[in-house]
């Protein structure tokens, strides 16, 4: 009992020399442990600042819920929607929120890995500090960081994620992606896949490489396991070439055998593969039997960027064509393959390109960030659809931001990054 009030006074002292402290225990901690253990170690340390009700909230597959992730020590209550919910709004802005609540404040902080987010944690203190916002917004990113260490280790991210039944072919896919979200001061880029848990032929991929950000969407022909199998090598033989440093023609001659091999001339995959020089802003693609993607600037769609094309992959096509664009600051550039556009209703007409150019001029008014208006726009898309998806869809959005590392150097205060709940 008497050593109570020096416990007491230790779990709440937030002075900048304790965070370091306990954010070094934690992450010494950590490196040891098994993915379980992640949780209950992340509920005793936050408990030692003096919050309480922990969870952590990770993104389901079809991007509309956050589902609480099990585990000793945190709270675990029900799924909570994206959309209209402070989680969510932390989420969509990549910003802490707080929400006032019985006897406290509950504070919900983005767990963001790079530019890719994983998730939300939320904790509830009795009031909060600027001391407790910068010691949270550490703790939160060291969380993101281990979540996604030991994700490899476990499949217990994955089952929280995962709201419905998924096919083998997406199971596949899904295991090919890179992180759904990259964000650095000179580039940015977000992806999504339709339907989540069933798709098969569909993926992308993508790298930054000093200057140049690579980026490839492909759509190997058919349905289920077998397409799956194609985009897999696909992929495989993109990051290959893209590897070795080869020029666009060159990666697209390698793709081009590598399926002609394995699979024969009756098999193909439609693709685009692209580099942006991200000092420049100089874009050069070559289209592969895609549909033209929409260059976008200022929340308008002012072309298509249309450019000689080449046979699908596997076809045995010739050397290709490059095609280039200069791109401005703040453009954005979005692909996407023909599922989208094809998709109709039973004896309705095709969803088209026109609607789609609509649908991304509403969006871009009323989103921010990549990742936010991806999202916006392929919900909108489906709902429009009446939920239909007889083929899988994919869409890639790319803004160029242009200037060098040295500029961007200073960030904002974290108080002026944290918001009220809407």
């Amino acid at each position: 009992m008497e050593n109570e009030p020096m416990f007491h006074q230790a779990a709440v002292d937030r002075s900048e020399g304790f965070g370091e402290r306990l954010l070094g225990v934690l992450l010494d901690r950590a490196h040891g442990m098994t993915p379980q253990s992640i949780a209950p170690l992340v509920a005793e340390e936050v408990t030692r600042i003096g919050g309480r009700d922990i969870s952590v909230l990770l993104q389901d597959y079809d991007q509309l819920m956050l589902v609480p992730l099990p585990g000793e020590g945190l709270r675990v209550g029900a799924a909570e929607s994206i959309d209209g919910s402070p989680a969510g709004w932390a989420f969509l802005h990549a910003i802490p929120v707080e929400q006032p609540v019985p006897n406290g404040v509950r504070i919900f902080l983005p767990l963001l890995d790079g530019g890719d987010e994983v998730g939300v944690m939320a904790v509830t203190f009795d009031a909060v500090k600027d001391e407790d916002r910068r010691l949270l917004w550490r703790l939160a990113g060291l969380v993101a960081d281990m979540l996604v260490t030991k994700n490899s280790y476990t499949d217990q991210f994955f089952r929280t994620r995962r709201r419905e039944q998924m096919s083998v072919a997406a199971e596949i896919q899904w295991s090919l992606l890179p992180p759904l979200t990259m964000v650095t001061p000179q580039v940015a880029a977000a992806g999504i896949l339709e339907p989540a848990y069933d798709v098969a032929g569909d993926s992308f991929d993508y790298a930054l490489n000093d200057d140049t950000f690579h980026m490839a969407v492909i759509d190997a022909m058919g349905h289920g396991l077998n397409a799956a199998v194609l985009a897999t090598v696909a992929i495989g033989a993109y990051r290959h070439a893209r590897r070795a440093g080869i020029g666009l023609a060159e990666l697209y001659a390698f793709m081009d055998r590598s399926i002609d091999e394995q699979f024969g001339p009756d098999q193909f995959v439609t693709a685009q593969m692209m580099r942006l020089n991200i000092a420049t802003g100089h874009l050069e693609w070559v289209n592969a039997g895609h549909p033209a993607p929409l260059l976008i600037r200022d929340h308008q769609v002012i072309q298509r960027l249309e450019g000689p094309g080449t046979l699908p992959v596997g076809f045995g096509g010739d050397q290709p064509r490059i095609s280039e664009q200069m791109l401005h600051r703040g453009d954005r550039v979005l692909f996407f393959t023909d599922g989208l556009v094809e998709e109709h209703k039973a004896g309705g007409e095709q969803f088209g390109e026109e609607r789609l150019i609509d649908f991304v001029e509403s969006a871009g008014r009323v989103s921010q960030g990549v990742r936010e208006m991806v999202r916006a726009l392929s919900h909108a898309l489906m709902r429009e659809r009446g939920g239909i998806t007889t083929d899988d869809a994919t869409l890639f959005l790319v803004e160029w931001r242009g200037g060098t590392v040295g500029n961007h150097a200073a960030g904002q205060r974290l108080s002026e990054r944290t918001s009220a709940a809407p």
